[in-house]
């Protein structure tokens, strides 16, 4: 798979093209580098409303390839060098978002996988909240 880098994007269409592959990981862009097996702090997360021109150190458009074999280490460090993105990749465990900053050694499927797993319903949450309509109050419960 591609996606798209550019300033016109939002973080959140990156999350999206990135979370239609891989449904149990998503991508997250933070204002300082990442380094391997460190956490960064939530106050350093960029909104996902932020265009990735506010977010980047290098404006150069193109295409990040991503590959169910990669690693996140190698994904992460891509972003950076390619295009000046500090990104983490955090794996769904259960109702929780955590960190693979321990594990990016291991490959996106793998990571995946892991969060399948660890799910307690076993389904995609991408295909989910893309069945809810949630501009239908009358199905506010």
């Amino acid at each position: 798979m591609e996606i798209l880098i550019n300033d016109t994007r939002t973080i959140s269409e990156v999350q999206r093209d990135f979370s239609k592959e891989f449904p149990f990981l998503k991508i997250e862009f933070f204002d300082a580098p990442h380094q391997a097996e460190k956490s960064l702090p939530k106050s350093k997360m960029y909104a996902h409303d932020r265009k990735l021109a506010a977010c980047r150190k290098q404006h150069i458009n193109g295409k990040v390839k991503i590959a169910k074999n990669q690693k996140v280490n190698d994904l992460e460090n891509d972003l950076w060098v390619n295009f000046g993105l500090s990104a983490q990749v955090f794996r769904k465990s259960g109702n929780l978002w955590i960190e693979t900053s321990l594990t990016d050694s291991w490959t996106l499927e793998q990571q995946n996988r892991e969060g399948l797993e660890m799910s307690p319903t076993h389904k995609n949450p991408y295909t989910e909240a893309e069945e809810r309509d949630l501009t239908d109050r009358d199905k506010w419960g």
